[in-house]
């Protein structure tokens, strides 16, 4: 049985832990789930203490997505019947801020459905992104798809600190996600946020019918892509979508896959994403003890938990909001 305890201070002192290590964490035994979170713990406060970043989404352009991602509801092949509405208006995105502003989020994400941003999508993004920046002290994250040559440095001079572009799965798994656009595809649009100075966004979705060897190469995939901030969706299946009726997590797994993301990423921002209420359940608070981000409010198609229960959360748990690096009272 592997030590947790000591493989963890073996990472805070810059091992990077194998293959076959990473397979232990993710199936320790559920009686050892506390010995594990612990050990996940300390190595999150080794970097993060208890702080706890908060970021909230807005999704400015929903659904008539022309990819055909099997976990989304906005795909052209869904027929799940979401709201759908192009880009907003840039005074809609800037009254967002505003309460991201006022729920101590310290991350604005600006999200939108479709391949990639039209020049006229990507003019009312960065016009937004202005604004905000004169008004509030709010980091903004962009999430507008696959990046066209030149947007990236738009989206750097306008004041967009962080870009999301998700890889979802590993390498192997991807096609049997979505066949419109490739995993290189993914990663090149990483690529081109960091070459253009913007800190790199990449995450997963864990849940879509993959192996434990997928989610063990997920994470060693954000690792080589240096992803400053890893976000770990669990897959709320979507009537309508490929995916409709898969259920194949339970709380101490998604426990188990968050330990092994702040295991191989120790010193990176891992926030509990998208399906947390419905996978973690009653135990979300413990996943906190691996992960220091997570989102608040709604997320694109599915409804969060609400600002007030996160905090009071944060309160119950001791930990403290981190707001742009300053400690402010939950």
């Amino acid at each position: 049985m592997l030590n947790f305890k000591s493989l963890a201070s073996d990472v805070v002192d810059g091992y990077e832990i194998s293959e076959g290590e990473a397979m232990e964490i993710l199936e320790c035994p559920d009686e050892k789930i506390l010995e594990l979170l612990n050990s996940a713990y300390q190595i999150r406060k080794h970097y993060y203490g208890n702080k706890v970043k908060l970021n909230m989404i807005i999704n400015t352009k929903s659904g008539a997505c022309p990819e055909n991602c099997g976990y989304c509801a906005q795909s052209r092949d869904s027929s799940n019947p979401i709201q759908k509405y192009r880009m907003m208006h840039k005074d809609t995105i800037v009254a967002g801020a505003e309460k991201a502003h006022q729920l101590n989020s310290g991350t604005y994400c600006i999200v939108a459905s479709g391949r990639g941003p039209t020049t006229r999508e990507l003019n009312q993004v960065t016009g937004a992104v202005k604004e905000i920046k004169e008004k509030y002290d709010l980091k903004i994250c962009a999430c507008l798809g696959i990046l066209k040559p030149g947007q990236a440095e738009q989206l750097k001079e306008s004041g967009v600190d962080r870009y999301n572009h998700n890889i979802n799965t590993s390498e192997n798994h991807h096609d049997t996600i979505t066949t419109s656009h490739s995993y290189q595809d993914r990663v090149a649009t990483v690529n081109k946020a960091k070459n253009a100075g913007i800190s790199p966004c990449s995450g997963v979705i864990v849940g879509m019918k993959e192996s434990k060897q997928d989610v063990i190469h997920m994470a060693i995939a954000l690792k080589e892509l240096d992803a400053d901030s890893i976000p770990v969706n669990f897959l709320h299946a979507m009537d309508g979508t490929l995916l409709e009726g898969t259920d194949e997590l339970n709380p101490l797994y998604c426990l188990k896959v968050l330990s092994l993301f702040r295991f191989i990423n120790p010193t990176k921002e891992i926030r509990i994403s998208g399906g947390r209420e419905v996978n973690l359940r009653s135990l979300q608070p413990l996943g906190l003890y691996a992960a220091n981000s997570i989102f608040i409010g709604d997320y694109l198609t599915t409804a969060g938990q609400e600002g007030t229960k996160d905090h009071q959360m944060l309160r119950d748990l001791g930990f403290e909001v981190d707001y742009e690096g300053s400690k402010m009272p939950v």
